[in-house]
């Protein structure tokens, strides 16, 4: 077997591989690009693996994150009973044969899933790394429990968007959700980073898996103020994607909207990830949800001359 098809028959055995890094979740994203997988191999045991999205051009291949894409990185499996010293022994063993196996690049900049908290294998291979933040509720058992750490102004829009009769209904149209999500991108002058073909590919891919469940918040002329796309794996959900209708922003929609889906995430017995935003605002918004900071390793490595360059001259632009 190809490494591709020794990981996706890995993928169904496991449950602790995120949706992000799920064969099917690849092969909806890799529009522009394609994927592939390094194994770590010994009798026939996969010990661990690094999947990769990449693509070629004038310079050199490149490997990068797909589109709608939090985290990647690697997985390992870890011995039964392992004592702390040996399991740093281990990554380390395990993280250099993924990166010695990679394939030649121009550059390599992936985000690596939070419950990833060793990187100086990478490091130790010329490696850097910047930290990001996600935030996410662990513990979604209690509901009643998490409204009480909601900061005091979202729980104000919440009862507001109620008084206003606004519902939180679950749809399929996803023609009506990337409407309403691309207003958001007109409203910041900002170009949306995806197609409707896309979102349609990997909207298919969801569905297919049982893996997702689109949000509209409706009020009772039917009008559409706020969307979210929801994603869930064995552990967690994920807020994806979201916007909301600029003419309709006071309405409170946006903070019931994620209320209700934390709420889902709640009969699911799954974790909420905000999936986070180094924006500024976002992260406000985002946090005032009592969510826990959740810091994660973005991990690059510039090996071409041209690739280093561009790289020097964006962060000089900034």
């Amino acid at each position: 077997m190809s490494n591709k098809e020794k990981y996706r028959k890995l993928c169904l055995e496991r449950s602790d591989i995120k949706i992000f890094s799920q064969p099917w979740w690849l092969d909806a994203v890799s529009l522009d690009g394609e994927w592939d997988v390094v194994l770590v191999e010994k009798s026939d045991v996969i010990w661990g693996c690094l999947p990769y999205y990449y693509k070629r051009d004038w310079k050199g291949t490149k490997i990068f994150m797909p589109k709608l894409t939090q985290t990647m990185g690697p997985w390992i499996k870890y011995p039964k009973n392992q004592k702390y010293t040996n399991k740093l022994s281990h990554e380390k063993k395990i993280m250099t044969n993924l990166i010695e196996l990679l394939p030649k690049y121009g550059n390599f900049i992936q985000n690596f899933n939070y419950d990833i908290t060793n990187w100086l294998p990478f490091y130790w291979k010329g490696f850097s790394q910047t930290t990001r933040y996600s935030y996410i509720i662990n513990d979604t058992s209690n509901i009643d429990n998490i409204y009480k750490q909601i900061r005091s102004n979202i729980r104000s829009d919440i009862k507001k968007a109620k008084s206003q009769k606004i519902e939180i209904t679950t749809s399929n149209n996803i023609e009506d959700f990337y409407k309403i999500d691309t207003l958001t991108f007109e409203r910041q002058k900002k170009k949306t980073p995806y197609t409707f073909n896309f979102i349609k590919k990997l909207d298919q891919a969801c569905t297919k898996n049982n893996s997702r469940e689109i949000l509209f918040a409706k009020d009772k002329k039917g009008d559409i103020h706020a969307v979210a796309y929801l994603v869930w794996d064995k552990e967690e959900m994920y807020y994806l994607m979201g916007g909301g209708d600029p003419n309709l922003r006071n309405s409170g929609a946006t903070g019931l909207l994620l209320w209700e889906s934390i709420k889902l995430a709640s009969e699911k017995d799954l974790k909420f990830n905000f999936e986070g935003s180094m924006i500024e605002p976002v992260e406000r918004f985002f946090r005032a949800f009592g969510a826990k900071q959740t810091p994660y390793f973005q991990v690059y490595k510039y090996n071409s001359i041209t690739y280093r360059f561009i790289s020097s001259l964006k962060s000089f632009i900034k």
